[in-house]
């Protein structure tokens, strides 16, 4: 690397290293060569070098991020992770996390941004940099259209005899357990599935992030939103860093301009028609 090398370290080396039949040179030798590491000053300056762009994703959250039965990513996310590589001259590497896993993954360096629908939060927000947001929603429940009337409140969904069918590690499960009290919780792990769940009769209702409603009530016409045009939480989405406030001021300027010469609108606009890749 074109890094300075840190401090010599073999002092310390030597206090926490405990190798059988390791020789003084040998330990000389390789307390040397751990000396000469060099780590890059920030992360964008680790993708400029790599010449590759690391995209968390979950590939399971329409219509951000979703996979299709040849495990292909599509969606909106998807199509400006591409945009965001194609700015920086470098290559895009589609990297696959889940909600539960998403702040460790982020953590342990997997990869160096994540675009997959993710909600701007302060917890998320005191481990990561997020970009500014692009998208503004807010949660909002869904149900088959036959009961939607009669859960069109927060009181009437948290019932004991409701079942609420929800997704682990995120933010609608976040939601749950601060709201909701008497109501049953049904975990369904696979989001791409779990409105059929819904449809099938195993929940009676789901409460998600408006774009989400708004895209499976225009796919399954046997689903609407039960409190149609109104919000029970206000978020907004952004794309999660590490913190790191170079990459993450490129990565806000690049944006900015996709939301100012109207870019995202036309790709969300696209991908809100109402259909879905085959799972």
């Amino acid at each position: 690397a074109r890094l300075q090398p840190t401090a010599p370290v073999s002092a310390q080396f030597n206090r926490i290293v405990s190798v059988d039949c390791l020789s003084d040179f040998a330990r000389n030798k390789l307390s040397h060569s751990l000396g000469h590491i060099a780590f890059y000053p920030n992360r964008l300056s680790q993708v400029l070098d790599s010449h590759a762009l690391r995209v968390g994703t979950t590939g399971d959250y329409a219509p951000f991020s979703l996979t299709d039965h040849k495990k292909k990513f599509s969606g909106v996310d998807i199509e400006l992770a591409h945009d965001l590589a194609d700015s920086l001259g470098v290559e895009l590497l589609l990297v696959p996390t889940s909600w539960p896993k998403l702040m460790q993954d982020l953590a342990e360096g997997h990869f160096d941004i994540a675009m997959s629908g993710v909600s701007r939060t302060v917890e998320r927000a005191q481990t990561g940099y997020f970009s500014r947001a692009y998208h503004v929603g807010g949660k909002t429940p869904i149900a088959l259209c036959k009961n939607a009337k009669m859960l069109a409140s927060l009181i009437a969904i948290d019932q004991p005899s409701v079942r609420i069918t929800v997704n682990p590690g995120g933010t609608n499960e976040k939601f749950l357990d601060a709201n909701i009290r008497q109501a049953k919780k049904v975990l369904h792990g696979d989001n791409r599935t779990i409105f059929k769940t819904i449809i099938d009769g195993q929940a009676d209702v789901m409460i998600t992030d408006s774009i989400e409603v708004e895209l499976q009530t225009a796919i399954h016409p046997e689903l609407c939103a039960t409190m149609p045009g109104e919000y029970l939480t206000y978020q907004e989405k952004g794309y999660l860093m590490p913190q790191d406030a170079n990459l993450a001021q490129v990565v806000d300027i690049w944006l900015t301009q996709k939301i100012n010469d109207g870019s995202i609108a036309k790709i969300f606009q696209r991908h809100l028609k109402g259909s879905l890749p085959e799972s």
